[in-house]
């Protein structure tokens, strides 16, 4: 696993009325401030890809349908720098995925629905501290998006 990455499974709760679904607390060992949340819908084998924060921490939960989501370090002093992690997440691995600042991520919709990815951020969006390039782009690692590689 990536250095700072951190994957810690979350509970569902389901009743007659429908179900809870929970995400981020703010005494929750991975929260450290609030900056904002927002939802990223991604359509079933569309890939959203490649992006890089310098300041901010992502907490990913997919809230609906399934993801596969790919994270990749280059950081230049990291213990786990030129690895690669692929995680599913979704309704059938519903997890708080916590992303620390300067990992390459993004990901692609996975079955037949659309996925609702719900990021709980630490500070609020800011396009001059994102860095983007094409999933096609090979400069920070060689990937195939369309292919399952594990």
């Amino acid at each position: 696993m990536i250095d700072g990455v951190i994957i810690r499974p979350l509970k569902k709760i389901p009743d007659e009325r429908g179900m809870v679904m929970h995400m981020l607390r703010n005494d929750d060992p991975e929260f450290v401030k609030f900056g904002e949340i927002y939802f990223s819908v991604v359509h079933p084998q569309v890939v959203k890809a490649w992006h890089i924060h310098t300041k901010m921490t992502l907490h990913y939960a997919v809230i609906k349908g399934l993801i596969k989501l790919v994270l990749y370090d280059d950081r230049k002093n990291s213990k786990t720098k030129g690895e690669l992690t692929e995680i599913f997440t979704g309704d059938t691995n519903y997890a708080l995925i916590t992303i620390p600042p300067m990992i390459w991520n993004g990901f692609k919709g996975v079955g037949t629905e659309s996925a609702i990815v719900a990021n709980c951020s630490d500070v609020p969006h800011d396009p001059k501290e994102i860095k983007r390039i094409s999933p096609a782009d090979n400069s920070i690692v060689p990937y195939a998006w369309d292919l399952i590689s594990k």
